[in-house]
């Protein structure tokens, strides 16, 4: 199933993508819901984030590929950073150019996974039944600021301007993450092509180590970390994380105000 959310009218709904619209249902996303018969066409939604995280954390050197290629170490345990709700920015939506910042902006396409139910310290296999689904990912960076200042990495603001935090268009159920590939088009060329086996850590066991440090709830965000490929945008750039079974996040760099 492909859960959504949109509005319409100035009402928020969310519900079941299929074909070119949205059954819409009541109740809770990540408990008990049920259709209210309501379809919206998807050309007349405008789309939200398909879930609003109280915590999204994501991944750095997560990939066997990228770390080959940049020589990072392969590291002993999970990396991981937060995106602030200030970031987050929904399918179709601009992400802005910072206006405190001139230097490079990167995508980096990745595997979401959404958790469904509160978890603490859990098993591989008690994480992987935690996994409410699965969703797109552009973690974009501001790239200079994390070593701007070599007394103190900057990764929170690098990580955190407006509409940094891009996520969606759905959430995809009964997936095998093994079997997923992730792939980034920009301006319709892929620049990114890897499997998510080739991560270090997979999301059942990123979603076990991670419950350890910190209480997960449904609707939680853990991206799972970028492979090879990573380059700059410049304003007016459009860039599509695609994975087969979620669809296709878009978004264009540089529309919209300056933040």
């Amino acid at each position: 199933m492909l859960w959504a959310r949109g509005s319409i009218a100035d009402r928020v709904v969310f519900g079941v993508v299929a074909g070119e619209t949205l059954g819409v249902h009541s109740g809770d996303m990540f408990g008990a819901v049920q259709p209210t018969g309501e379809q919206v066409p998807l050309a007349k939604l405008t789309w939200l984030t398909p879930c609003h995280p109280g915590k999204f954390l994501a991944l750095w050197n997560n990939s066997h590929q990228a770390a080959a290629k940049t020589g990072a170490a392969i590291p002993l345990e999970p990396l991981y950073f937060a995106k602030t709700e200030g970031s987050f920015c929904a399918h179709y939506a601009p992400i802005r150019v910072p206006a405190g910042y001139d230097g490079r902006v990167v995508y980096e396409g990745e595997l979401g996974v959404v958790i469904g139910r509160e978890t603490r310290s859990a098993s591989i296999e008690e994480a992987a039944s935690a996994i409410f689904g699965f969703t797109c990912v552009n973690d974009v960076t501001a790239l200079e600021l994390i070593g701007r200042d070599p007394s103190f990495p900057q990764w929170t603001r690098a990580k955190n301007f407006d509409t940094f935090g891009v996520f969606g268009p759905v959430i995809a159920t009964g997936l095998d993450p093994k079997a997923l590939t992730v792939r980034t088009l920009v301006n319709g060329r892929e620049r990114q092509n890897y499997p998510v086996s080739s991560l270090v850590f997979s999301p059942a066991e990123l979603v076990s180590l991670i419950s350890r440090d910190t209480t997960l709830m449904p609707g939680d965000l853990i991206a799972c970390g970028t492979g090879p490929g990573v380059l700059p945008m410049r304003p007016s750039t459009t860039v599509e994380v695609v994975i087969d079974g979620i669809g296709t996040l878009q978004n264009v760099y540089g529309q919209g105000d300056p933040q």
